[in-house]
């Protein structure tokens, strides 16, 4: 074995799941699949397959999420509201009471708490089960996400999986992202939601 690819192998044998043992079977499963997915996918780096395996898959069934989601999905809006509420967001001059609640509400406030605590995560916004933006850590462009490949593919009709989006520079944050997404699930294996994190790759 040449002594270029101990570092991809040593990567890869660190991305082993790490989440309770007190999950359900499905919760499990899923997490497992989710974690096949990673490792397969082309896009993602060695650094971040392992981080992603690492930190972010047990973030699937963040407690705090996994409430907020489920009371946002149970109001019930319709599609055709969202995407009002969304026009209203990417037009809006000054923030609007929507956009700051979405920035300090339990939910926000729980992705701040993981952002503190892993660093190298400059973004994290959690959608519910259409692709609204439930809570996030900092204002994104816009409020639906529903037509795009970080909630469709994440969401995946209630099934769960991953996307990993093309490294690029964001000019706010001054150095390279990659957004990851994956599923939010709750207790009993059910996927309610999404989340998309922005990773700096110079952090990792």
């Amino acid at each position: 074995m040449s002594r270029s690819f101990l570092p991809v192998l040593l990567a890869l044998l660190c991305a082993t799941p790490s989440w309770s043992a007190d999950e359900t079977p499905a919760v499990a499963a899923l997490k497992k699949a989710l974690a096949e997915q990673v490792n397969t996918n082309a896009l993602a780096g060695d650094k971040v397959k392992a981080f992603a395996v690492k930190e972010l898959i047990p973030l699937c069934t963040d407690a705090v999420w996994i409430t907020e989601v489920k009371a946002q999905n149970a109001k019930k809006v319709t599609l055709d509201e969202i995407k009002k509420i969304d026009t209203e967001w990417q037009a809006a001059e000054s923030e609007l009471p929507i956009q700051k609640q979405k920035l300090s509400n339990a939910c926000a406030e729980e992705v701040k708490a993981v952002a503190k605590r892993l660093s190298v995560l400059r973004e994290i916004f959690v959608m519910d089960d259409q692709g609204a933006n439930v809570g996030q850590n900092g204002l994104t462009s816009d409020y639906w996400q529903g037509d795009e490949d970080k909630w469709q593919k994440s969401f995946k009709e209630s099934k769960g999986g991953v996307d990993v989006g093309k490294v690029k520079f964001d000019k706010s944050a001054n150095t390279n992202l990659q957004q990851v997404s994956l599923p939010i699930i709750a207790d009993d294996g059910t996927v309610i939601g999404a989340v998309t994190f922005g990773i700096d790759i110079g952090a990792l």
